[in-house]
């Protein structure tokens, strides 16, 4: 496929009011950046994300290619803020599964929309799934505690969390959105407190914010999609 026929996939089937949303929202970021002087860091890292999400909702490859810039920035933060099960995290752990996740959407590709082919968990894998997570969450955060982390709750759940729902965006599962529903409510309080503790990274709250708003709308859209493609079979 040429780079003409791949841009035109990718920017198809956008609604009117998916677009004017992602206005607003580089909007608020800008006035972030101007207004409050927030870190160029906080700004890149809260622009890619919200790309990266917003492509990965609608099932568009090209995601990848602004969530490893995002993850870039974001570790930065990370390391900056001593929040080192984000850091680790991001850098040893979203890097690499964003590579991966590429390679693994362009084999299974719609012909006609070149969006990816959504699936879902079966209730066995579910189940195992919930009680891995909840034995994780403990031990990170027993971890967390033991090196000194400024947010060991927030930051063990969330690193969890988003470990499985990095997992089930590469196998395209819709349950991913309720892992990022988690995770980004988690992440808006963890960034919220640590603005109040004096840390400029308005961006990067505003970016968890909007991740947990999509995270909602994509969990309902895959569901509305995936009902319908069921019915048709």
């Amino acid at each position: 496929m040429d780079i003409i026929k791949f841009l035109k996939y990718e920017l198809s089937g956008w609604k009117k009011y998916e677009i004017a949303a992602l206005c607003i929202v580089f909007i608020l970021v800008g006035i972030n950046a101007f207004v409050l002087h927030d870190s160029k860091a906080a700004i890149v890292s809260a622009i890619c994300g919200v790309l990266y999400t917003t492509l990965a909702g609608k099932g568009k490859i090209s995601c990848y290619f602004f969530g490893l810039m995002g993850t870039s920035f974001y570790s930065y933060l990370s390391l900056k803020n001593a929040l080192w099960g984000n850091l680790v995290l991001y850098a040893c752990y979203y890097f690499p599964m964003q590579v991966t996740g590429i390679f693994k959407w362009k084999k299974h590709l719609k012909s006609d929309t070149k969006e990816i082919v959504k699936t879902k968990l079966s209730k066995k894998e579910l189940v195992i799934l919930c009680c891995g997570a909840v034995i994780a969450c403990i031990g990170t955060i027993l971890i967390l505690i033991y090196f000194n982390d400024k947010s060991p709750v927030f930051d063990g759940i969330t690193t969890v969390f988003s470990v499985i729902g990095m997992y089930l965006t590469v196998k395209r599962c819709i349950e991913q959105w309720l892992a990022w529903i988690i995770v980004n409510g988690l992440s808006s309080l963890m960034w919220l407190s640590l603005i109040v503790q004096g840390t400029k990274a308005y961006s990067t709250l505003l970016m968890w914010i909007v991740y947990f708003i999509l995270g909602i709308y994509f969990f309902f859209v895959w569901k509305k999609e995936m009902s319908i493609s069921n019915n048709n079979l």
